[in-house]
């Protein structure tokens, strides 16, 4: 039978948003939605938060994770990548004779992910010939009418060829919701995340929120309100 890892990584160190990963989000620190999803899936042998925070680390292990080490801090400063914190999980685990053929990467800071969209994610991978599925949804507007500000404050399209082109003449684009990355480990592929070794599982557009500033926090909370006012 398949092993599935979920590695949720967590760091101390958010500038824009201090304490960001356990700030309060109504009622329950923010990475504690993404434990709870996690482990209600029942689809990991394990659930570990990496983290190089003992804050972090207890509030994960109160919500049902494990936390096996703490992160060294070469790996947590700014400048680290995903790929970097994960494979340094995963490395841990090779040396403790824990070897699985599926990892899934899920951010900490999304309160609204939904238990639905990570098992779609995982059976679309595993009946597929794919080495990647990842949380994605539809671009709101039509990118091929956006413009940029120029350095004199002035208009200038990307693509102006499309200035009068009708919008539902135009190929709907989609973009990553930043919620949850399976990879299939036992192959290997040189396409980058966003490629034809990947498949898309597409949210709807009112359970995605990147929180990176304050007001993508205000905006996560009236959206989770929302949710919740709809599930009562």
């Amino acid at each position: 039978m398949a092993k599935s890892v979920a590695i949720i990584p967590a760091r101390g160190g958010s500038k824009r948003i201090p304490r960001k990963n356990i700030k309060n989000f109504y009622g329950k620190p923010l990475i504690a939605y993404s434990i709870e999803v996690a482990l209600k899936s029942e689809l990991f042998d394990r659930v570990i938060v990496t983290t190089d925070d003992d804050e972090i680390a207890n509030v994960a292990k109160s919500y049902g994770a494990e936390v096996p080490f703490l992160r060294p801090k070469e790996l947590s400063d700014d400048f680290t990548g995903t790929d970097d914190v994960i494979n340094h999980t995963l490395e841990y685990l090779k040396k403790n004779n824990e070897v699985y053929d599926y990892v899934c990467t899920i951010y900490a800071t999304a309160p609204l992910l939904q238990k639905e969209y990570l098992i779609d994610g995982f059976e679309k991978l595993n009946s597929s010939t794919a080495v990647n599925a990842f949380s994605s949804t539809s671009m709101p507007f039509p990118i091929q009418r956006t413009f940029k500000i120029d350095e004199h404050g002035r208009c200038e399209m990307f693509t102006p060829e499309h200035y009068t082109t009708r919008s539902q003449d135009l190929e709907e684009a989609y973009h990553d919701a930043g919620q949850f990355y399976w990879k299939r480990l036992n192959d290997d592929s040189r396409e980058i995340m966003f490629g034809k070794d990947s498949i898309p599982i597409i949210l709807p557009r009112h359970l995605v929120q990147d929180i990176d500033t304050h007001e993508d926090w205000k905006r996560a909370e009236m959206m989770y309100k929302v949710l919740e006012a709809i599930k009562s």
